[in-house]
């Protein structure tokens, strides 16, 4: 059973990300970037190439592991069996044994970074996880359809365990070039100087298998209590130009070198930190107290504390993107001709373009520019957004309005989508001086660019609910963010799935699109 002073500290952890969510953040504004020093924006710009997740690797390596053991298993069956055998028993049985030969090797642990990188070690787990699957395999063979011949067999086993092998070295050489190479690593920064980031970097550099690569440290205080290099790592700047430099470079961790007793500094960082789409961790190497393994995360042997996820990663990043292209090039495919009346009665209703481009904000405040059909006159249109369209607007064209009214107008957005710029559901990206009144978005909710975590989608779950059209009050505001905000907390592609099938539904109602 828990004890009570674990159950405090669990109990801390989730009070401070409510705290986080539910208080203000200080995040500078983005149009008002903070100026990075010359050796931070070079670090960045080193750092600014995407590199290879060990997840995503993982799990391709178990189907390319999977397809192997099957392709040795039909093999042995083609060319050595009896050739009256059904081949679909055949291939249903073999594929059946290669998956459970793969989930043997999940069970003794040889799809861990640390396993692939030195398969010496993993031999004996290796083959005795493939003799296993071979084993049942036969078994299952001899139940369905007859036992395969002694050459099958024997080609069976030695085949499969000799290309296991092979493959297991070869693949333990490519991923040992790749992390010289930064190809596969994850990259920290290390936010707090002096001595406890001194021991943190040793921590994490003791790790035989470490894949994690420090690029930094930033701290508030001052050369006097924070040392310009620490553990030969150089200190790049404040807080403030943290946010600036890690849209900068393709960040993934950022680790919190602070005692977790000191609460109060450590919420004032994350409310800074947590509107970027990075794991944010509090490291607990240093602390005393310890609590049982399900309290932690670890990096290596290095225990942290867990305080936010990036959203959407990894394989769930594959799944979305593979959603938003299926059902954008569905929605293509089908109303194509309504994007084709839609083009012609802009262009022939009024002079200029067809289409609108407007800059907006997208994943991680990169601006994109987003496509629509023109819904305005030329000489009147309002590129930044800063005046809001509002009800019986007179720079609305007659057709403009019909497609305001409808979201005709947002149909190119589809191209958005298969560009890779907008994702089908997500938060609506918004204009970049985009403001309610006379304020800027994230003056009236400073969590404001938290929504920025994920990329925006062509419909959301704030406009099921009705909140599209103008935003006019503060209300309104607080209300999308809400709703942007519990989207990514809650996000599945059943989610998905639900906001798109809705959006047709929801559109009827037209009270606040002008």
């Amino acid at each position: 059973m828990m004890s009570k002073l674990e159950e405090q500290q669990q109990f801390d952890i989730e009070a401070l990300r409510r705290r986080v969510s539910d208080g203000v953040s200080s995040t500078p504004d983005p149009h008002q970037p903070v100026e990075l020093n010359p050796l931070a924006r070079q670090v960045a710009e080193q750092f600014s190439d995407e590199n290879y997740s060990p997840s995503m690797l993982i799990g391709q390596y178990r189907l390319l592991e999977y397809l192997l053991m099957l392709a040795v298993g039909l093999s042995a069956e083609l060319f050595f069996g009896p050739t009256e055998r059904s081949l679909a028993i055949r291939f249903s049985v073999i594929g059946a044994g290669a998956a459970l030969t793969v989930l043997l090797l999940q069970l003794a642990d040889a799809y861990q970074i640390p396993s692939i990188r030195a398969p010496s070690r993993t031999c004996m787990r290796l083959i005795g996880s493939w003799l296993l699957g071979v084993t049942i395999s036969v078994c299952l063979l001899l139940a369905a359809d007859g036992a395969p011949t002694i050459a099958g067999l024997i080609f069976w086993v030695l085949g499969g365990a000799i290309i296991l092998l092979v493959e297991r070295f070869l693949t333990a050489f490519a991923i040992r070039n790749w992390s010289r190479n930064g190809i596969m690593e994850r990259r920290a920064v290390i936010v707090g100087g002096g001595q406890p980031a001194k021991e943190l970097a040793r921590a994490l550099e003791r790790q035989p298998d470490n894949d994690i690569r420090i690029c930094g440290i930033f701290d508030d205080r001052g050369s006097d209590r924070s040392p310009e290099v620490v553990a030969g790592y150089p200190k790049l700047g404040t807080f403030a130009e943290l946010v600036e430099f890690s849209r900068l470079a393709r960040i993934d961790m950022l680790i919190i070198a602070l005692p977790p007793t000191a609460e109060d500094r450590i919420l004032q960082l994350i409310r800074k930190l947590w509107v970027l789409p990075v794991d944010i961790r509090l490291a607990a190497h240093a602390n005393r107290l310890r609590f049982r393994p399900r309290a932690y995360s670890h990096v290596g042997a290095v225990p942290m504390f867990d305080i936010f996820d990036k959203p959407i990663r990894d394989w769930d990043s594959v799944a979305k993107r593979a959603f938003d292209i299926f059902f954008s090039l569905l929605a293509i495919f089908f109303l194509w001709p309504v994007m084709l009346g839609v083009a012609l009665a802009v262009k022939f209703t009024s002079p200029g373009p067809i289409l609108f481009v407007q800059k907006r904000h997208g994943f991680n405040n990169e601006i994109i520019n987003v496509l629509k059909f023109r819904s305005m006159y030329t000489h009147m249109s309002d590129p930044s957004a800063k005046l809001a369209v509002t009800k019986g607007d007179a720079r609305v064209t007659r057709v403009g309005r019909f497609i305001r009214k409808s979201s005709l107008d947002e149909l190119p957005q589809f191209f958005n989508v298969l560009r890779g710029d907008l994702s089908l559901v997500g938060p609506r990206p918004h204009a970049v001086q985009a403001q309610t009144g006379d304020r800027k978005y994230v003056d009236v909710v400073e969590s404001y660019f938290a929504r920025h975590r994920v990329k925006p989608g062509v419909t959301g779950w704030a406009q099921i609910n009705g909140l599209r059209g103008e935003i006019d009050t503060d209300e309104k505001i607080r209300g999308r963010i809400n709703y942007d905000l519990d989207y990514i907390e809650n996000w599945s592609i059943l989610f998905d799935l639900k906001i798109l099938f809705l959006t047709p539904i929801r559109l009827l109602n037209t009270d606040n699109a002008y």
